[in-house]
């Protein structure tokens, strides 16, 4: 028998920079999904704390605050497995090194998960002691309810192929 596959969702950010707290925000919202195969932790960023943090999953979804100059509350996808992560999104970060580093850096060293999907929102504001600008806090939530049915769709197809399983002969 084929053990669960292991659902992270790692949401990023910091609560003092204004927009830079939607992964952490994010990752608040999908807690309540309570999947028994998806654990939702929040981290700083760092890059290397974050290669550490997806050890052992097999599908890992990174939500972070990005700026590339787009419209705030913008929300972006990239398949780390189809393609590089733009560095130039995430260069107004307050992490060491940003995600795009690291995804790359764990691609050098063969340490990358299965799957592993970055969802950006486009910031508007990094004040510090500013919280969610309207834009992106409504992204936010949007993004919680992408999130959250890809979550259901994940655990729904595996108790699907577990089922299927227990019933063959």
């Amino acid at each position: 028998m084929t053990a669960p596959r292991q659902i992270l969702v790692i949401g990023l950010g910091n609560d003092y920079r204004g927009d830079d707290a939607v992964g952490r925000v994010v990752a608040r919202g999908l807690k309540a999904i309570g999947a028994d195969n998806v654990r939702v932790v929040e981290e700083s960023g760092e890059g290397a704390a974050l290669i550490q943090a997806w050890k052992g999953a097999d599908f890992v979804i990174v939500i972070d605050a990005v700026h590339s100059g787009g419209a705030p509350g913008s929300i972006h996808r990239f398949d780390a497995e189809s393609q590089p992560i733009p560095s130039s999104f995430f260069h107004y970060s307050t992490h060491a090194f940003s995600i795009a580093e690291a995804v790359e850096l764990a691609r050098a060293l063969n340490q990358l998960p299965a799957k592993l999907v970055v969802y950006g929102i486009e910031g508007k504001t990094f004040d510090t002691g500013a919280g969610l600008s309207l834009e992106v806090e409504g992204a936010a939530a949007e993004l919680v309810s992408w999130v959250g049915e890809e979550l259901r769709t994940n655990s729904r197809s595996q108790r699907s192929d577990a089922e299927d399983r227990r019933d063959r002969p």
